[in-house]
């Protein structure tokens, strides 16, 4: 069912910022690099890793994120 805000919680959520932050460390990339690899710059990239309520911050779509995943091959290891 669809909240105030449109969102309907039964849809995937996109990953929390401290996941991004640790796949990308995981996969040994700079925020830049994570970014150009899931055709996203750094500045789209640190939204991503930011905190809830930090200026910038945003949730990444479950695809990117899914994106990521596959192209990192971390994908079993940040379910």
């Amino acid at each position: 069912m669809p909240d105030r805000a449109g969102r309907d919680d039964r849809l995937p959520r996109g990953p929390e910022p401290e996941e991004v932050r640790a796949a990308r460390r995981a996969a040994g990339l700079t925020q830049a690099q994570a970014g150009a690899l899931v055709h996203t710059t750094q500045r789209v990239w640190g939204g991503y890793e930011a905190d809830e309520g930090k200026v910038g911050h945003r949730r990444m779509h479950p695809a990117m994120w899914e994106l990521f995943l596959l192209k990192t091959k971390a994908k079993g290891e940040w379910k």
